[in-house]
């Protein structure tokens, strides 16, 4: 269903579409689980000309993983096209405090590696060992001492940045994956003191970055996720075409109560494909 009062508006919107930018868990796969549709939309896409990129909040992965993970459950996949919001935190390093190369990195060792990679030093566990900064992110072998020394020089004033504002990961398994907004939270609680900036969606920096890659319009992309607090919002950041999804977080009473309005919602990703064909 369109959101828009206009639906000409919407199908004006939909002709113009040239790429479109495609959150991952919840959108095209649900945990380890590819959805059953994923496959023929992304055919449907290529058959009309039109490019998609893998976007995703979820660092815990280095792009080659994502990469390894994409083409086992059967998506091949090229490294330039896939963008996770740890890479957005390393270019926006990059770009706006290239003095800052010594990192406290609240993550995964995949995504330490790539911090490393790209020329990054990874302090210790130590109070001597003093970083330029802290970088919080979505980490699944987190342990207590290193969340105490993220609050530790959080609470020393050392520069604060968080690589996405998700409270939970989406599953297909019986438990709930705490996410970087919730370690976030936590970090909060003990400090009083939230992250300076926050990379990921709905920041339009990963946006930014598909659209300056392929020479983009911001009206030329659509945006297409599970949740409205950041794929959605990301979109109107933008001023692409906000497409939600309902195989992930979001429900339909979730857009009745959110001011933040997506322009178009559909059951998945295939149903968003056959409105890209009239």
């Amino acid at each position: 269903m369109c959101q828009d009062k206009d639906k000409a508006t919407i199908n004006a919107r939909l002709k113009a579409i040239k790429h479109v930018a495609l959150d991952m868990d919840g959108t095209i796969y649900k945990g380890g689980t590819l959805f059953p549709f994923t496959i023929g939309a992304l055919r449907t896409l290529k058959d009309m000309n039109i490019r998609y990129s893998f976007l995703t909040n979820n660092p815990s992965k280095s792009t080659q993983e994502y990469l390894q993970h994409l083409r086992a459950i059967g998506i091949p996949a090229m490294p330039d096209e896939v963008y996770t919001s740890g890479q957005a935190t390393i270019d926006y390093l990059q770009v706006h405090h290239p003095e800052m190369k010594r990192l406290f990195i609240l993550g995964t060792p995949g995504m330490i590696a790539q911090f490393e990679e790209a020329g990054f030093i990874s302090t210790a566990d130590s109070p001597d060992d003093k970083p330029d900064a802290v970088v919080v992110a979505f980490d699944t072998s987190l342990v207590y001492p290193r969340l105490c020394r993220a609050a530790w020089w959080v609470a020393e004033k050392r520069p604060y940045i968080a690589t996405n504002p998700d409270k939970v990961c989406p599953t297909d398994k019986p438990t709930i994956l705490v996410d970087c907004g919730s370690i976030c939270a936590a970090i909060a609680q003990a400090t009083g003191r939230n992250p300076d900036i926050v990379i990921g969606k709905p920041a339009p920096r990963m946006l930014d970055g598909i659209m300056q890659r392929y020479s983009l319009r911001p009206d030329e992309i659509a945006m297409v996720g599970d949740r409205i607090y950041t794929d959605v919002a990301m979109a109107k950041n933008t001023q692409a075409l906000g497409v939600l999804v309902l195989t992930g977080e979001a429900c339909p009473e979730d857009v009745e109560k959110s001011t933040v309005k997506p322009d178009i919602v559909v059951n998945d990703l295939s149903g968003f494909c056959e409105m890209l064909k009239i």
